[in-house]
């Protein structure tokens, strides 16, 4: 289930960052697991546009079932319960963030570049699938830059430029 284009209705993000670049273009945006617990766990003041861009629509946040699922394990790790437990937050809190936001789509086919870490190989598939903005501040994923823009996918992490400037040997 592939979509091409905004969702129906979505502005042009404002401001000058290569995120907002991106979202003019296509819109969509795939989020791993890290930065959706900065936007509804942590509230990183790094994530502020990006849930700003979510709830005015400018952002078309897709992701699988898988994603969900992860996010739902991950929830329940000791770390992040005690984390959601200092923000007053339960699980349920997160997850209902997600569902507001994600559309849910098929799982895509594996993409020509395969990631160094497996766990993150679900949204490299389905940021190529889409050919949209790759949020994510792990190392495996950010390396590949080069190569997930030749396949017309920019990863980069929602934190300011100059904390993630990885890439490829």
């Amino acid at each position: 289930m592939s979509d091409a284009g905004p969702p129906q209705g979505a502005k042009a993000p404002s401001g000058g960052s290569a995120a907002a670049s991106a979202a003019s273009v296509g819109a969509h945006v795939v989020l791993d697991t890290n930065i959706v617990l900065d936007l509804f766990v942590f509230d990183d003041t790094a994530a502020k546009p990006l849930k700003a861009g979510l709830e005015r629509g400018d952002w078309g946040w897709v992701a699988t079932q898988a994603m969900r699922d992860e996010l739902e394990r991950v929830l329940g790790y000791r770390h992040i319960c005690s984390r959601l437990a200092f923000y007053q937050l339960q699980a349920a809190d997160v997850l209902a963030g997600f569902d507001r936001h994600a559309r849910i789509v098929d799982a895509p086919e594996k993409a020509a570049v395969t990631c160094s870490d497996p766990d993150d190989q679900k949204f490299i598939d389905l940021a190529v699938q889409h050919k949209c903005l790759l949020l994510s501040k792990d190392a495996a994923v950010l390396t590949m830059k080069k190569r997930l823009a030749a396949l017309e996918v920019s990863a980069q992490c929602a934190i300011p430029a100059s904390s993630c400037m990885l890439s490829e040997p």
